[in-house]
């Protein structure tokens, strides 16, 4: 039997067709009619006016934040369950963050709490500029309430998507929430460039900036001429005719990992200590990934039990993000809760949820995390 991986590429057919179309017309340096394209298609599937195509989600979020204004003596708070690549761009542009828990029925930030972390950090004088909050797992933040908190406190609203291509809310698609949002392309998401991201927005001028910005912030003159400092983060052409490719399918790829988040309930819906990531009421995930949370006591093992035992089955499965305010390098920044993100981390796991990933081999998942329940319970 092969291995079941946790969420890996799952090609169309089309991906050697449309890079062998860059290559035939020599467009294979950063840059090219693909990534024209690819930008123009990601705007209209995100429903939002600009897209600029980059190396990564984290240049993404790194280039928001810049074309901002935020800087040395900001804070930017940030959603605590998530991974290190949402929290690190803010260090870049040296500012700092600080952290806020998540709403245990949505596992995304907690807009009450972010609301009183704000007033908390302005109190002790902090300069609070902006917010970064995650769609996690594939399912979005509820915006209408994070957007009062950030139009009352004057806060930039800033998303970071990069899980959640092609889910909605309140049948708006992902993306189109905040200020500015970055998606990613890696690998391991619903569909990918092999590795890239996508910054959008509805303001022409930042995405405009940010365009600048990622090619080295050259002026528009004959010899290189440059008044700020600039990154290299721009796709390249070939990478953006992969994810052309890709996004074609994408609805079909969304609807198949909803598919087997299904399967997944119908198999272990009931099993005692068995839960799942809720599904808010304000919209629809793409089902990224699935994710369970397991209650030791009631289903005689933990988390980490389980994810051994699949692994002996050559079976990929993942702990759920570990909070930042756990995380060695944050240690010393303020948060704001914590303890239900820290459970989650502690019980949940993520199980395989790629697009192609067989009915079989589901059932090949769903029957060792049963036999161990079994074994635990003899």
């Amino acid at each position: 039997m092969s291995r079941v991986y946790l969420s890996p590429p799952h090609l169309t057919g089309r991906e050697a067709e449309l890079v062998a179309e860059a290559i035939a017309s020599n467009w294979i340096a950063p840059l090219g009619p693909h990534v024209d394209a690819f930008e123009a298609e990601i705007a209209a599937v995100a429903g939002v006016e600009h897209a600029l195509a980059l190396a990564s989600g984290t240049a993404a979020l790194h280039l928001a934040l810049v074309v901002r204004g935020i800087g040395p003596g900001d804070e930017v708070a940030c959603s605590d369950f998530t991974f290190a690549a949402t929290a690190n761009p803010i260090t870049y542009v040296g500012a700092t963050p600080f952290f806020v828990d998540c709403d245990p029925e949505t596992w995304t930030i907690d807009p009450e709490l972010l609301d009183r972390a704000i007033g908390e950090r302005r109190a002790a004088g902090a300069h609070v500029r902006a917010v970064i909050a995650v769609d996690l797992y594939g399912q979005c933040c509820d915006y209408d309430a994070l957007r009062e908190v950030c139009e009352r406190r004057d806060v930039i609203l800033i998303q970071d998507a990069t899980e959640s291509l092609g889910a909605t809310y309140r049948r708006t698609p992902a993306g189109a929430q905040g200020a500015l949002a970055a998606f990613s392309f890696n690998g391991n998401k619903i569909i990918t460039t092999s590795g890239g991201g996508m910054l959008v927005s509805d303001t022409g001028e930042w995405i405009e900036h940010a365009r600048k910005l990622s090619t080295q912030a050259r002026e528009p003159v004959a010899h290189y001429e440059h008044v700020e400092i600039g990154f290299n983060y721009r796709m390249s052409n070939l990478l953006a005719a992969l994810g052309r490719a890709q996004l074609e399918t994408l609805p079909l790829r969304v609807s198949a990992r909803r598919r087997l988040r299904d399967r997944y309930h119908e198999a272990l819906d009931g099993v005692p200590g068995l839960s799942f990531m809720p599904e808010a009421p304000y919209g629809d995930s793409n089902a990224w990934l699935t994710c369970v949370v397991v209650d030791p006591d009631a289903f005689g093992t933990g988390r980490e039990a389980i994810r051994l035992a699949l692994e002996a089955e050559d079976i990929e499965a993942r702990p759920l993000w570990k909070p930042m305010h756990l995380q060695p390098v944050f240690a010393s920044h303020a948060s704001f809760g914590g303890d239900v993100c820290a459970r989650l981390f502690e019980r949940g796991l993520c199980l395989p949820s790629g697009s192609a990933l067989t009915d079989e081999d589901q059932d090949r998942v769903v029957a060792t995390i049963l036999s161990v329940g079994r074994q635990r319970q003899a």
